[in-house]
């Protein structure tokens, strides 16, 4: 009589690890992260993730990537002009974000090593410089996009305030009146005025580009 296979577990792979330190990152924040806690989560012992991980900052180093190979540069490669491409790609940016807000302070830090996150600056960098912009303001604006981008994902302006019309007596607060509404509209609210202050940004930044290659 044949003895009967026992189930196999799935095998641990560096994109297994990666997607469950994700999923925890985003439940319980960077703080739930360890290889003790990973390993139960995948069923595994400690040692085993070290074959594709030395730390724990290598693995939210790996998390930060994966966040940022989703966001969509389609916009810098199909003849896009340099506003528009801006534009959807920073809607894409902020939408990665705004799913996994947990991961924004890695992500912060700067591209390091990650390569997602460096094909990203490359590909931002170079539509600029080829729309005529001058490698210096082209790396500036890079900058300018990632601060906007990221602070818009760090928190809700909207979500701050309290839905408790109390928490805004009019004798101290006479323009807050309509205040504790805002929480119960928080996504339609952050989500204008994120657009408010791209158009803005772009705005001036069209301005800027008239000046530097009068209007080409």
């Amino acid at each position: 009589m044949c003895a009967m296979a026992r189930p196999r577990k799935p095998l641990l792979s560096t994109d297994r690890i990666v997607e469950t330190a994700r999923a925890l990152v985003d439940t319980e924040g960077l703080a739930a992260v360890s290889t003790r806690r990973l390993a139960a989560e995948l069923g595994v012992s400690g040692p085993s993730l070290y074959n594709h991980f030395r730390t724990k900052d290598e693995i939210l180093e790996a998390v930060a990537d994966s966040v940022s190979a989703l966001v969509d540069l389609s916009m810098f490669e199909d003849g896009r002009d340099w506003r528009t491409a801006l534009h959807d790609w920073a809607v894409s940016y902020r939408a990665a974000l705004r799913d996994h807000p947990n991961i924004v302070p890695v992500l912060a830090r700067g591209p390091g090593r990650r390569p997602a996150a460096l094909r990203l600056a490359d590909a931002v960098y170079g539509a600029m410089v080829e729309a005529g912009w001058p490698p210096a303001q082209a790396t500036s604006i890079g900058a300018l996009m990632r601060y906007f981008i990221m602070g818009s994902a760090l928190g809700s302006f909207a979500g701050g305030f309290v839905d408790d019309a109390s928490a805004y007596d009019p004798a101290d607060y006479p323009h807050l009146g309509q205040a504790h509404l805002l929480a119960e509209q928080q996504e339609k609210i952050d989500e204008r005025a994120f657009e408010t202050g791209l158009t803005a940004l772009l705005d001036g930044l069209a301005l800027q580009y008239e000046q530097v290659t009068g209007g080409a």
